[in-house]
Protein backbone atom coordinates (compact mmCIF):
# COMPACT_ATOMS: atom_id res chain seq x y z
CA UNK A 1 0.00 0.00 0.00
CA UNK A 2 1.29 3.41 -1.32
CA UNK A 3 0.47 6.13 1.37
CA UNK A 4 0.73 9.59 0.29
CA UNK A 5 0.22 13.14 2.97
CA UNK A 6 -0.43 16.55 1.36
CA UNK A 7 1.52 18.83 3.54
CA UNK A 8 2.12 21.62 1.15
CA UNK A 9 -0.22 24.84 2.74
CA UNK A 10 0.57 27.88 3.98
CA UNK A 11 -0.46 27.46 7.67
CA UNK A 12 -1.63 30.81 7.70
CA UNK A 13 -4.79 30.89 10.01
CA UNK A 14 -2.21 29.32 12.79
CA UNK A 15 0.22 31.45 11.95
CA UNK A 16 -2.03 34.51 12.90
CA UNK A 17 -2.84 32.60 16.03
CA UNK A 18 1.07 32.66 17.66
CA UNK A 19 1.95 29.35 16.11
CA UNK A 20 5.18 30.25 15.00
CA UNK A 21 6.02 26.60 13.80
CA UNK A 22 5.04 25.38 10.55
CA UNK A 23 1.51 23.11 10.89
CA UNK A 24 3.18 20.06 9.91
CA UNK A 25 5.93 20.49 13.01
CA UNK A 26 3.19 21.32 15.35
CA UNK A 27 3.79 18.95 18.08
CA UNK A 28 1.40 15.83 19.39
CA UNK A 29 2.97 15.19 22.60
CA UNK A 30 5.85 13.36 21.56
CA UNK A 31 5.38 13.62 17.51
CA UNK A 32 5.14 16.41 15.01
CA UNK A 33 2.22 15.96 12.78
CA UNK A 34 3.79 14.91 9.89
CA UNK A 35 5.69 12.08 11.76
CA UNK A 36 2.89 10.79 13.41
CA UNK A 37 1.26 10.13 10.33
CA UNK A 38 4.68 8.37 8.51
CA UNK A 39 4.69 6.24 11.94
CA UNK A 40 0.46 5.23 11.22
CA UNK A 41 1.32 4.48 8.20
CA UNK A 42 4.27 2.19 8.33
CA UNK A 43 2.35 0.20 10.68
CA UNK A 44 -0.31 -0.03 8.11
CA UNK A 45 1.10 -1.59 5.84
CA UNK A 46 3.27 1.11 4.51
CA UNK A 47 5.33 -0.27 0.77
CA UNK A 48 6.41 3.17 0.49
CA UNK A 49 4.89 6.90 1.59
CA UNK A 50 4.94 9.99 -0.42
CA UNK A 51 4.74 13.97 0.92
CA UNK A 52 4.56 16.99 -0.81
CA UNK A 53 5.74 20.14 1.51
CA UNK A 54 5.95 23.75 0.87
CA UNK A 55 8.96 24.73 -0.82
CA UNK A 56 9.05 27.79 1.40
CA UNK A 57 9.40 25.97 4.54
CA UNK A 58 12.59 24.15 4.13
CA UNK A 59 12.73 23.09 7.84
CA UNK A 60 9.47 20.30 7.17
CA UNK A 61 11.65 18.58 4.17
CA UNK A 62 14.77 18.69 6.87
CA UNK A 63 12.52 16.98 9.20
CA UNK A 64 11.17 14.48 7.09
CA UNK A 65 14.61 13.42 5.56
CA UNK A 66 15.99 12.67 9.47
CA UNK A 67 13.07 10.46 10.08
CA UNK A 68 13.72 6.47 9.59
CA UNK A 69 10.14 4.80 8.67
CA UNK A 70 11.38 1.68 7.43
CA UNK A 71 10.17 2.16 3.94
CA UNK A 72 10.84 4.22 0.92
CA UNK A 73 9.98 7.99 2.16
CA UNK A 74 9.91 10.63 -0.85
CA UNK A 75 9.54 14.27 -0.20
CA UNK A 76 8.30 16.60 -2.64
CA UNK A 77 9.19 20.35 -2.09
CA UNK A 78 6.61 22.47 -4.34
CA UNK A 79 4.40 25.14 -3.68
CA UNK A 80 1.06 24.59 -5.24
CA UNK A 81 -1.63 26.36 -6.01
CA UNK A 82 -4.67 23.70 -3.95
CA UNK A 83 -5.04 20.77 -2.70
CA UNK A 84 -6.01 18.86 -5.60
CA UNK A 85 -2.84 19.94 -7.23
CA UNK A 86 -0.33 19.06 -4.76
CA UNK A 87 -2.14 15.35 -4.99
CA UNK A 88 -1.32 15.36 -8.75
CA UNK A 89 2.06 16.22 -8.07
CA UNK A 90 2.30 12.75 -5.35
CA UNK A 91 0.20 11.17 -7.97
CA UNK A 92 3.12 10.72 -10.25
CA UNK A 93 4.72 8.75 -7.42
CA UNK A 94 2.53 6.09 -6.57
CA UNK A 95 3.38 2.60 -8.27
CA UNK A 96 0.52 0.70 -6.29
CA UNK A 97 -3.41 -0.77 -7.01
CA UNK A 98 -4.24 0.80 -4.18
CA UNK A 99 -3.16 3.98 -2.08
CA UNK A 100 -3.95 5.94 0.52
CA UNK A 101 -4.03 9.81 0.66
CA UNK A 102 -4.30 12.19 3.49
CA UNK A 103 -3.63 15.75 4.57
CA UNK A 104 -1.58 16.39 7.36
CA UNK A 105 -4.17 18.33 9.45
CA UNK A 106 -6.17 15.20 9.94
CA UNK A 107 -5.82 13.70 12.96
CA UNK A 108 -7.44 10.52 14.28
CA UNK A 109 -7.28 7.91 15.92
CA UNK A 110 -5.01 4.90 14.94
CA UNK A 111 -7.12 1.76 15.57
CA UNK A 112 -9.97 3.19 13.87
CA UNK A 113 -7.75 4.04 10.83
CA UNK A 114 -6.29 0.38 11.15
CA UNK A 115 -9.71 -1.35 10.64
CA UNK A 116 -10.40 1.79 7.83
CA UNK A 117 -7.55 0.61 5.85
CA UNK A 118 -8.39 -3.41 6.95
CA UNK A 119 -11.75 -3.03 5.22
CA UNK A 120 -10.68 -1.19 2.04
CA UNK A 121 -7.63 -3.57 1.22
CA UNK A 122 -10.11 -6.70 1.67
CA UNK A 123 -12.74 -4.99 -0.33
CA UNK A 124 -12.58 -6.40 -4.08
CA UNK A 125 -15.53 -4.50 -5.26
CA UNK A 126 -15.12 -1.21 -3.99
CA UNK A 127 -12.67 1.65 -5.94
CA UNK A 128 -12.73 3.54 -2.71
CA UNK A 129 -13.19 4.25 0.99
CA UNK A 130 -13.78 7.93 2.35
CA UNK A 131 -13.24 8.09 6.02
CA UNK A 132 -15.98 10.80 7.34
CA UNK A 133 -17.38 11.47 10.82
CA UNK A 134 -20.40 13.19 12.11
CA UNK A 135 -17.93 15.37 14.17
CA UNK A 136 -17.99 19.04 12.38
CA UNK A 137 -15.25 21.15 13.53
CA UNK A 138 -14.64 22.70 9.84
CA UNK A 139 -15.82 26.37 9.05
CA UNK A 140 -16.25 24.84 5.74
CA UNK A 141 -17.40 21.28 5.69
CA UNK A 142 -17.69 19.01 3.19
CA UNK A 143 -21.16 16.85 3.48
CA UNK A 144 -21.19 13.40 2.34
CA UNK A 145 -24.20 11.42 1.47
CA UNK A 146 -24.64 8.56 1.44
CA UNK A 147 -27.17 5.31 0.78
CA UNK A 148 -28.58 2.75 3.13
CA UNK A 149 -25.49 0.69 2.43
CA UNK A 150 -23.09 3.19 3.34
CA UNK A 151 -21.95 3.82 -0.12
CA UNK A 152 -21.38 6.99 -1.39
CA UNK A 153 -24.11 8.92 -3.19
CA UNK A 154 -22.84 12.84 -3.37
CA UNK A 155 -20.40 15.47 -1.90
CA UNK A 156 -22.28 18.46 -0.96
CA UNK A 157 -21.16 21.70 0.18
CA UNK A 158 -24.23 22.30 2.33
CA UNK A 159 -26.12 20.70 4.82
CA UNK A 160 -29.48 18.58 3.65
CA UNK A 161 -32.05 16.87 5.58
CA UNK A 162 -30.57 13.25 6.71
CA UNK A 163 -27.31 13.79 5.10
CA UNK A 164 -25.47 13.29 9.02
CA UNK A 165 -21.54 13.04 7.49
CA UNK A 166 -18.86 15.03 6.69
CA UNK A 167 -15.67 14.38 4.61
CA UNK A 168 -12.25 13.96 7.27
CA UNK A 169 -10.01 13.84 4.45
CA UNK A 170 -8.71 10.65 4.45
CA UNK A 171 -8.83 8.85 1.15
CA UNK A 172 -8.37 5.20 0.00
CA UNK A 173 -8.46 4.61 -3.76
CA UNK A 174 -7.74 1.97 -6.21
CA UNK A 175 -5.57 3.49 -9.37
CA UNK A 176 -8.11 4.06 -11.47
CA UNK A 177 -8.81 7.47 -9.46
CA UNK A 178 -5.62 8.92 -10.66
CA UNK A 179 -7.13 8.87 -14.33
CA UNK A 180 -10.07 10.88 -13.18
CA UNK A 181 -7.21 13.10 -11.27
CA UNK A 182 -5.88 13.98 -14.94
CA UNK A 183 -9.24 14.54 -16.18
CA UNK A 184 -10.20 17.39 -13.25
CA UNK A 185 -6.48 19.07 -13.90
CA UNK A 186 -7.03 19.30 -17.58
CA UNK A 187 -10.24 20.87 -16.70
CA UNK A 188 -8.62 23.52 -14.68
CA UNK A 189 -10.47 22.24 -11.20
CA UNK A 190 -8.14 22.78 -8.08
CA UNK A 191 -10.09 21.89 -5.03
CA UNK A 192 -10.08 18.32 -3.51
CA UNK A 193 -14.03 18.09 -3.72
CA UNK A 194 -14.56 19.09 -7.25
CA UNK A 195 -12.41 15.92 -7.30
CA UNK A 196 -14.31 13.97 -5.19
CA UNK A 197 -17.39 14.65 -7.20
CA UNK A 198 -16.41 14.03 -10.04
CA UNK A 199 -15.56 9.84 -8.90
CA UNK A 200 -19.15 10.58 -7.98
CA UNK A 201 -19.94 11.29 -11.19
CA UNK A 202 -17.40 9.29 -13.25
CA UNK A 203 -19.52 5.87 -11.26
CA UNK A 204 -16.65 4.84 -8.98
CA UNK A 205 -17.98 2.76 -6.07
CA UNK A 206 -17.28 4.69 -3.05
CA UNK A 207 -17.84 3.53 0.18
CA UNK A 208 -17.70 5.92 3.65
CA UNK A 209 -16.31 4.24 6.40
CA UNK A 210 -17.06 6.03 9.99
CA UNK A 211 -14.27 7.51 12.22
CA UNK A 212 -15.89 8.56 15.62
CA UNK A 213 -14.38 11.72 15.20
CA UNK A 214 -11.61 13.11 12.75
CA UNK A 215 -10.11 16.85 13.64
CA UNK A 216 -8.89 18.87 10.98
CA UNK A 217 -6.30 21.26 12.47
CA UNK A 218 -6.78 24.73 11.09
CA UNK A 219 -6.54 27.00 14.49
CA UNK A 220 -4.72 26.75 17.62
CA UNK A 221 -7.87 25.39 19.71
CA UNK A 222 -8.05 22.47 17.05
CA UNK A 223 -4.11 21.58 18.57
CA UNK A 224 -6.01 21.09 22.04
CA UNK A 225 -8.63 18.88 20.87
CA UNK A 226 -5.94 16.90 18.42
CA UNK A 227 -4.11 16.00 21.47
CA UNK A 228 -6.81 15.06 23.31
CA UNK A 229 -8.00 12.64 20.42
CA UNK A 230 -4.21 11.54 20.04
CA UNK A 231 -4.46 10.55 23.74
CA UNK A 232 -1.72 13.23 24.73
CA UNK A 233 -1.60 16.13 27.28
CA UNK A 234 -3.59 19.12 26.16
CA UNK A 235 -2.56 21.66 29.05
CA UNK A 236 -0.22 23.86 26.39
CA UNK A 237 0.61 24.09 22.93
CA UNK A 238 4.26 23.24 22.00
CA UNK A 239 6.01 25.17 19.37
CA UNK A 240 9.11 23.53 19.95
CA UNK A 241 10.51 20.99 16.87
Amino acid sequence: MHYAIIAAGQGSRLAQEGITLPKPLVRLGGETMIERLVNIFARNGATAISVIVNEEMPEVKTHLESLSPGVPLTVISRTTPGSMHSFYELSRTIDTEKFCLTTVDTVFRPNEFARFIEEFVADAGADGYMGVTTYIDDEKPLYVAVSPQEEITGFLDSPVEGVRFVSGGIYALKRNALEILSDCMASGLTRMRDFQRALVAAGLHLKAFQFEKIVDVDHAADIKVAKQLSGCEADRVDNSI
